[in-house]
């Protein structure tokens, strides 16, 4: 085993005891459990525990379901202006760290610029005068919505194959692995969960598994985004005890940083419209002319294209950005700075923790983070193939999805009575008391 100075299409693995990231060429999950879910699941006891994913859970669930990725994010079909935007889209990719093949997010963020500067040259100009800047304006603006629809349908297709597979495989992995973070016992705070995604697979999963989120929507017929975050929480009176009422298991504080196929804004009103997971075409269910609010389609002036962005992340460093705190990603490519900045101001306070899983290191964005990052004692890496595989991850490496006190019991038991336990048990009933 030794360091690596690139790790595109390798195994990475560093823990704790690993001085180094280290290449694991032929990785052994009956051998590394032993290593690693003991560290994970004392990890995800911290007293401050938050998830973040990114497009790799989608495809991982997607896999499962078709063998396929689902759907990515390929570039929009324009008529005008296109040389100008993909240029400026290949700078904006570039900047980013994503190389010089832009996406949907680099083109729509281009064409939201191109369009505020035409409206404030075309506005002290007549129609007669530049009739063919009008034309051209009117083309680009009808281009992006429909563009924006059609990658939004195929986003629902990708939904529709997922919940129509009869494979079991996806749901059974994705409630696993959800539950694997959201099984915090009583006395810590619940668990964060931040998305990247536009989709609904983590709503799908957490439906599936029982799990309550809590975000900033409030109503049942049309919630609307409130700017306003209270402590809201779920609570239970147990039968003839007297007291403070006691946590509801399975409840998540949920964060959607890009937005959501199923929200919309209208006169200053982000709302989230009624959208059946999988539906054939968003137009069908998004009828009242709003602005679909996926991240970087920001509306018509300043104040809604912050809005509510910069109130989602402002909860996302809120959350990660104090001491005691481990966050979890998962198939986060770090291709997004205002993320990865927060992550570099967290990893500034010494008892925060970074856990790094993901399939594969794309352009080698996540060795480039861990070398800025410069804090290696605090970092956590799974990645390659084999650990950022959605079924090796929850069958071997995860924490037990469940807050299971009888094991516990029994273990101490069987060391009173001086009987022979499983060594990685051991491990991990230790870990996982210690920080109860």
């Amino acid at each position: 085993m030794e360091e690596s100075t690139s790790w595109i299409g390798k195994n990475i693995l560093k823990l704790r005891d690993y001085k180094v990231p280290t290449e694991i060429e032929e990785p052994d999950e009956v051998k590394l459990r032993d290593q690693i879910e003991p560290w994970l699941t004392a990890l995800c006891q911290s007293e401050h525990l938050s998830l973040l994913t990114g497009a790799g859970i989608s495809s991982a669930v997607h896999f499962l379901a078709t063998g396929s990725a689902g759907a990515g994010m390929s570039e929009l079909k324009l008529s005008v202006f296109k040389d100008e935007i993909s240029k400026k889209s290949k700078e904006s990719s570039a900047k980013a760290g994503r190389g010089t093949e832009p996406n949907i997010e680099d083109q729509i963020r281009t064409i939201n610029d191109l369009i505020k500067g035409l409206d404030v040259y075309l506005c002290n100009t007549s129609q007669e005068d530049n009739e063919e800047f009008f034309a051209d304006f009117d083309t680009l603006k009808s281009e992006l919505e429909a563009g924006i629809k059609e990658f939004a349908n195929n986003v629902l297709t990708a939904e529709y194959n997922i919940v129509t597979t009869s494979n079991e495989d996806p749901a059974e992995y994705l409630m696993n692995f959800l539950l694997s973070f959201a099984s915090r016992i009583a006395t810590r705070e619940r668990l964060n969960m931040f998305t990247i995604n536009y989709d609904r697979v983590l709503e799908f999963g957490a439906e599936l598994a029982g799990l309550h989120l809590l975000d900033r929507f409030v109503g049942n017929i049309s919630p609307i985004f409130r700017s306003s975050r209270l402590n809201i929480d779920l609570h239970y009176n147990p039968p003839g005890i007297r007291g403070e009422p006691r946590y509801l298991e399975g409840v998540v504080n949920f964060t959607k940083l890009h937005g959501s196929l199923d929200w919309s804004e209208k006169d200053g009103i982000v709302k989230r419209f009624a959208l059946p997971y999988g539906a054939n075409d968003i137009t069908t269910y998004n009828n009242d002319g709003g602005s679909l609010m996926i991240y970087p389609n920001s509306s018509k002036d300043r104040e809604t294209s912050e809005y509510p962005y910069v109130e989602l992340f402002r909860d996302f460093a809120g959350s990660v950005i104090r001491p005691n705190s481990t966050i979890v990603t998962y198939g986060y490519s770090f291709g997004d700075d205002h993320i990865n900045r927060v992550l570099w101001d967290m990893l500034t306070i010494p008892s925060t923790h970074l856990v790094i899983i993901s399939y594969e290191d794309t352009g080698d964005r996540i060795y480039n983070f861990y070398k800025k990052a410069k804090r290696p004692i605090q970092i956590t890496l799974l990645i390659g193939n084999h650990f950022g595989d959605l079924k090796t991850l929850v069958d071997h490496y995860l924490p037990k999805p469940a807050i299971d006190r009888t094991t516990y019991k029994m273990a101490d038991l069987l060391k009173a009575r001086g009987t022979a336990v499983n060594p990685s048990e051991t491990k991990t009933e230790e870990k996982s008391e210690d920080h109860e």
